[in-house]
């Protein structure tokens, strides 16, 4: 029988050493999440900025089930100013810290993904209308900047493309654990993913990046996962397990399980997600203008939590 009171993995389930505590929470977990894909897809929320307490208690339930939420905020508008402060207002009534350094940062934390041939943003493949494979948010931070929350908000569409996919990382760790256990234990290795050091252009020097594709959040037990699917500015643990993994991890990625979600959203809809993996199609490319499609991000060090 499915458990519906609790969806969340116990004591010891991502480390191998209670595998009767991870069967029963395999059982909930894709029980579960397959009944939410059955319910209304986008969750309607009257204002982002204030949220009353049922639309906060749905906003964690679904979060606790899958690890994100679709929403459509019905009070949105696409001026990004006033956009800016009700997104910043959404994190602080979740009780989200807001983790963006980034270099494209608004002093809110806001971060404006569009089109631009502007300094420091040019050749970056966010601020172009060219397809982004998957990855989770942050995959080249540094343990100290781990991102385990964001917001990824549709100020204005494309007119074409620009759809997203998204899978809630605990679904990936269940696929590769079906497939071979091994799996797990490679891409838990410290060691499993590098990113090198990069020039950020603007006289600072992104440190190398040397870490675990799953591993367990210290605070609160529970998964995280860091990934890129690149194939430039990577390298993975030179071992014969962990490439396998990485193969069966694309495999996964590329095929029809119906736990991936295709979205193109739409003015005023969003994701809010504990770090999903996503990617997202190319857009407007018939324009010889550059296109309007604004996407407003914001990352956070936490994860969502309940009221």
């Amino acid at each position: 029988m499915v458990d519906k009171k609790r969806s969340f993995p116990e004591e010891n389930t991502w480390d191998f050493v209670a595998p009767e505590g991870y069967a029963r929470w395999r059982e909930n977990k894709l029980a579960q999440a397959s009944e939410l894909l059955s319910e209304t897809p986008v969750l309607e929320i009257g204002d982002i900025a204030r949220l009353t307490e049922a639309e906060h208690a749905e906003i964690y339930r679904r979060c606790e089930i899958s690890n994100g939420v679709l929403y459509k905020d019905l009070s949105a508008t696409s001026d990004v100013a006033v956009t800016s402060g009700r997104l910043r207002q959404f994190a602080d009534n979740l009780g989200l810290r807001i983790a963006e350094k980034h270099r494209s940062a608004q002093e809110d934390g806001i971060v404006c993904l569009q089109e631009t041939e502007s300094a420091g943003k040019k050749g970056y493949i966010p601020y172009s209308k060219r397809s982004m494979n998957w990855h989770t948010d942050g995959y080249y931070n540094g343990p100290d900047q781990t991102i385990r929350a964001m917001v990824l908000h549709c100020a204005r569409a494309a007119d074409e493309g620009g759809e997203n996919q998204f899978l809630d990382p605990e679904i990936a760790f269940i696929r590769l654990r079906d497939l071979d256990p091994a799996y797990i234990t490679a891409l838990m290795h410290p060691e499993a993913m590098t990113i090198p050091e990069n020039d950020e252009g603007n006289g600072k020097i992104r440190p190398v990046s040397i870490g675990p594709v799953f591993s367990v959040d210290p605070d609160t037990g529970k998964l995280a996962m860091r990934y890129t699917a690149r194939t430039r500015s990577i390298a993975w643990r030179d071992d014969p397990l962990t490439l396998e993994a990485v193969a069966a991890l694309s495999q996964l990625l590329a095929s029809d399980d119906p736990f991936i979600q295709n979205v193109r959203m739409q003015d005023g809809q969003g994701i809010l997600c504990n770090n999903s993996l996503h990617n997202r199609t190319g857009f407007d490319a018939d324009k010889t203008q550059p296109s309007d499609r604004l996407m407003m991000r914001v990352r956070f060090h936490n994860r969502v939590k309940g009221i």
